[in-house]
């Protein structure tokens, strides 16, 4: 009896097309991890092992790539933490180093201006200051000593001892309204002071200021000598409250209330 070959949609798998099938669902298991749990059957001996297929492979060099990538972002990630803690810390030095600076400059500013106003004090106590006409000098004639050498019938000042030739000062801060001849005080110099009262500084060698002229304690106006009406050398000192002869005050006394030890 004759047998007609299957044919349409109920024939046969060929050999070929049964091993391509198989291949497909080895890979496939291999794929889902699931040919790792199960025992494989005696009919899947003969197939191509999971490492030949190339996907093992694949899959340990992506999770290679993966790790170098991450450690790459971390790396970058402590980098730019490291970058920007840097210059945090430039930052505040940089502001640290400016306070430090406006600091400093305020000090300096201050200590400037506390100088100034010490320089300040101490030219206005100078300038305030008395001294005494010749210095290390001593009252040889006093104040209202009677005798016939004078018109008057007593001294209108007081004499220091003085060689000729010794430097004669300013008692204190003024303007000299006379320099030169004063006729019986010879050469002689007056000084309107400062608080208004007058000095004047006789029988002097030489003058050395003139009318007009500024003078500040302890300035130098001329020489003493013995040039008037004198028995010889020494400085004719008087203290006067106008310019004009017989407007004398004791001139000791004005030194000492103005702290003159005489």
């Amino acid at each position: 009896m004759a047998f007609t070959r299957a044919t349409g949609k109920h024939r046969r798998p060929s050999r070929i097309q049964r091993g391509t099938a198989r291949a497909a669902g080895v890979a496939a298991l291999a794929t889902t991890g699931v040919i790792g749990t199960v025992a494989a059957p005696a009919a899947f001996a003969a197939e191509p092992s999971p490492e030949q297929t190339g996907l093992t492979p694949v899959v340990t060099m992506g999770d290679t790539v993966a790790q170098q990538i991450d450690a790459q972002a971390v790396a970058q990630q402590q980098a730019a933490d490291e970058a920007a803690a840097k210059q945090k810390a430039e930052e505040a030095a940089r502001k640290q180093a400016a306070e430090l600076a406006e600091r400093a400059k305020e000090a300096a500013e201050k200590a400037r201006e506390a100088k100034e106003r010490a320089a300040r004090e101490a030219e206005r106590k100078r300038l305030n200051a008395y001294v005494a006409p010749i210095s290390g000098s001593y009252v040889s004639t006093s104040y209202k000593a009677s005798s016939g050498l004078w018109s008057s019938g007593s001294h209108t000042g007081v004499d220091f001892h003085a060689a000729s030739g010794t430097s004669v000062h300013a008692v204190g801060a003024g303007t000299v309204v006379e320099a030169g001849w004063g006729g019986s005080y010879g050469n002689q110099v007056v000084i309107k002071m400062n608080d208004g009262t007058y000095t004047q500084y006789g029988h002097l060698s030489s003058t050395g200021v003139s009318v007009g002229q500024q003078v500040t304690p302890g300035q130098q106006i001329g020489l003493s000598g013995a040039t008037g009406n004198v028995t010889g050398p020494h400085l004719h000192f008087e203290a006067r409250t106008s310019p004009e002869y017989g407007s004398d005050i004791d001139p000791v006394a004005y030194l000492r209330s103005h702290g003159v030890n005489v």
